[in-house]
């Protein structure tokens, strides 16, 4: 069975378009209407106005008494009245007797006849306009009193003038036409604007309709949210333009984070960078407390770069896991240098039993076997806790094995409230693994680790007899990325910057100095001063 396809529905563009196409021309007929009814009202009243100063003109005029005192009226008025008429371009001027006698009429055949019309107002002496359908059709007429005296009240004539409406439509028409004229012009400046409008606006919908963009905006809305990685979107100024939840918890960001810059942000300096400009995938960045991998890519609609895309993952827990395996691993690789020397060692008891000198070959296994317990137990009795014991173990049989000095003073209490065993694993295990590389190239190599502290305070100290570090080296030596290695890959340099995030954590901080033994010494404090 074939199924009809799917019309694809109008662009927002397209609609949006017709919407103001409507809108543009009832707002330009309703204005035509209204200009229109505008201008028939002017001109009505303009021709009452007109009437009533063309009559009231008239009856002032000297000519009409003299023609009233005369024996025949029309003879006077009925020449005068036409050529006012004429000049003024009303179409009638009628002045008449008190008893509606007219004593002159365009029409010549009715002068003698009645007036037709109210004239009781006038004959009151009061200026009166109506309109009425007289002799020469509907008109706008107005009815003025002839008085007696200028001082007098008498009324002794009338004078009646009017414009047919005939007249005043085709005045209304030539201005209907003007009017017209400049509808058009105003719905061509709409329809024009409306084009324009439609047209941006399609370039910035792509072309697509609501119930696409509406499904759109759900779909990407409900993605962002989902995902378990952290998503940045920066336009080519720096500014954040979209954020997920996650990206929002990695980095802290606030609530009205989309639209600032990074740099307002308080973001490390390389992530801003990263981000803004240069290009690159899994760098490992140290912000607050987290150990993030960031990649960050360019973005591209229609073949133009429109900003980037930066993505964000949480790699805390893994980089704590892995410093505790490479802890376990430099143990490992230190037990199996230990057993190969515990097999010469084994051998050379053995030598000595087949060359009959027992005696020898007891007091070398009492002497190795005191030397190895004085060290464990120093170290047990150091550090309460195994895990950091074995950690101080293994990295002591490292530090002989590469023929380093390492010492171990003070001591720790039996159990501490302050942070883990995991936190003080990764604080040492940076800290000395960095005193070993620091001292592998002195002729003196000596490490000295004092441990102390209370249940809710512990304070970490390593000093080495390597070059030690400039004020200069000091300033950025806790920053992501930095370090004095020459072979130094894209995961050097996060040591110190784990060691100062799990110390700010905990309450404390980190300081870089000068050591007794020449060296560089961090003083690394956990927990509150007490």
């Amino acid at each position: 069975m074939l199924t009809r396809p799917r019309r694809r529905e109008q662009s927002v563009a397209r609609q949006v378009l017709v919407l103001q196409l409507i809108a543009v021309l009832v707002l330009v007929v309703t204005a035509l209407a209204l200009a229109t009814y505008d201008a028939r009202a002017d001109i009505r009243a303009g021709a009452r106005d007109e009437a009533v100063s063309v009559a009231q003109a008239v009856a002032r005029t000297p000519l009409v008494h003299e023609a009233i005192a005369s024996g025949d009226p029309s003879a006077l008025l009925q020449p005068y009245a036409e050529a006012v008429r004429v000049d003024t371009g009303v179409d009638f001027v009628v002045v008449m007797d008190t008893d509606r006698t007219r004593w002159s009429h365009p029409n010549p055949d009715l002068l003698g006849q009645k007036f037709i019309g109210n004239i009781a107002a006038a004959l009151e002496g009061r200026v009166f306009t109506e309109e009425y359908e007289g002799t020469l059709g509907p008109s706008i007429r107005s009815i003025v009193p002839v008085f007696a005296t200028e001082s007098s009240r008498q009324v002794v004539a009338l004078v009646s003038v009017g414009i047919t409406l005939t007249q005043l439509d085709d005045l209304l028409l030539d201005e209907f036409w003007d009017i017209v004229v400049a509808a058009v012009a105003v719905l061509l400046v709409g329809v024009v604007g409306a084009g324009l409008i439609a047209q941006r606006l399609r370039r910035q919908t792509h072309g697509m309709g609501e119930r696409e963009i509406t499904r759109m905006y759900e779909y990407y809305s409900a993605v962002l949210h989902a995902v378990r990685e952290g998503l940045l979107l920066i336009d080519l100024e720096g500014r954040v333009q979209l954020v997920n939840d996650e990206a929002r918890r990695l980095l802290s960001l606030p609530d009205d984070v989309v639209g600032r810059s990074l740099d307002d942000l308080g973001l490390p300096p390389a992530l801003v960078q990263a981000a803004a400009g240069e290009r690159g995938a899994d760098e490992v960045y140290v912000t607050g407390d987290h150990v993030l991998v960031a990649s960050s890519s360019a973005a591209f609609w229609d073949g133009k770069e429109v900003g980037a895309v930066v993505t964000l993952r949480d790699h805390t827990d893994l980089q704590a896991v892995t410093g505790e395996l490479d802890t376990v691993r430099g143990l490992t690789e230190s037990l199996r240098a230990q057993t190969h020397e515990a097999a010469n060692r084994l051998h050379t008891v053995v030598s000595l039993i087949e060359m009959g000198r027992p005696d020898d070959a007891v007091d070398f296994v009492t002497d190795e076997l005191k030397v190895a317990q004085m060290l464990t137990d120093r170290l047990v009795g150091a550090v309460g806790d195994p895990v950091v014991a074995a950690l101080l173990l293994g990295k002591s049989a490292e530090a002989a094995e590469r023929g380093i000095s390492l010492t171990v003073t003070g001591e720790l209490p039996a159990s501490f409230d302050v942070g883990s065993p995991r936190d003080l694993v990764t604080v040492l295990g940076n800290l000395v693994d960095n005193a070993i590389d620091a001292v592998a190239g002195s002729a003196e190599k000596r490490i000295v680790v004092h441990l102390e502290g209370s249940p809710t305070h512990v304070r970490l100290v390593v000093g080495d007899s390597g070059p030690g570090l400039t004020p200069e080296e000091a300033a950025h030596a806790l920053e992501r990325g930095w370090t004095t290695k020459a072979d130094a890959g894209g995961l050097h340099g996060v040591g110190l910057a784990l060691v100062s995030q799990v110390a700010r954590r905990l309450g404390g901080g980190v300081t870089i100095g000068r050591s007794d033994l020449g060296g560089a010494e961090l003083v690394v404090v956990l927990g509150e001063q007490p």
